[in-house]
C-alpha cells in the first residue's frame, strides 16, 4: 500500500501511453499490490490481458467500451458503457481495497463527450489518500492537468504506421 497516493497523467499524441500504464502495474502487483486496470472505449483483446489473467488476486482488468472505435457522433451504448464504466471505477477507487486505479483512455472518454469532466474531477478529489491513479490518453482536459501530481506528455517523432506498418502482437497488441 502507499503511503500517500498521487495522480498520474499519461497524454499526448505520441504511442507508449497504455504501455507506461501497464508497466506501472506489473510493478505494483510485483509489489504485492492490488490493481484495478479500467479501459474505456476498448472492447479487444491484447497481451497486457494474458499477463494480468496470471494473477487473478492482484489485478482486475475491466473494459468499458464496444467492439468499434467511435467514429462521428458516439452511440447510446457507447454512454452506457463509458457511464457504467465511470461508475464502477469510482466503486473501486473509493472502495479502498485498490492500491493503483488505472483509469485508460478516461481522456478520449471526456473529449468525446461520453463522461463529464466534473464528475471525473469530483471522484479524483475524494479518493482515498493512499489511492494512487493513472489517467491514460490524449488531449488531457487541462484541468486534470492542474490537479495531477506528475503529467508525462508522450509525442510522436516519428511512427512506422506512417509506412504502413500496423499494430503488432506483443508492441501495440
Amino acid at each position: 500500500m502507499f503511503e500517500k497516493g498521487y495522480i498520474q497523467i499519461y497524454t499526448g499524441n505520441g504511442k507508449g501511453k497504455t504501455t507506461a500504464a501497464v508497466g506501472v502495474a506489473v510493478r505494483a502487483i510485483g509489489n504485492g499490490m492490488k490493481v484495478f486496470f479500467g479501459q474505456f472505449l476498448k472492447h479487444r483483446h491484447s497481451s497486457e490481458h494474458t499477463i494480468f489473467a496470471d494473477y487473478p488476486n492482484s489485478i482486475k482488468l475491466v473494459q468499458f467500451g464496444t467492439d468499434q472505435f467511435v467514429i462521428g457522433e458516439p452511440s447510446a451504448l457507447d454512454f452506457e458503457c463509458a457511464e457504467s464504466g465511470l461508475d464502477l471505477s469510482r466503486k473501486a477507487i473509493q472502495s479502498g481495497y485498490y492500491d493503483l486505479v488505472v483509469l485508460d483512455e478516461l481522456n478520449a472518454a471526456i473529449n468525446l463527450g461520453l463522461i463529464e469532466l466534473n464528475a471525473v474531477i469530483g471522484i479524483l478529489k475524494s479518493k482515498p489518500e493512499h489511492v494512487e491513479i493513472i489517467i491514460t490518453g490524449r488531449n488531457a482536459p487541462p484541468e486534470l492537468v492542474e490537479l495531477a501530481h506528475l503529467v508525462s506528455e508522450v509525442n510522436e517523432v516519428k511512427h512506422y504506421y506512417k509506412i504502413g506498418v500496423g499494430a503488432r502482437a506483443g508492441i501495440e497488441e
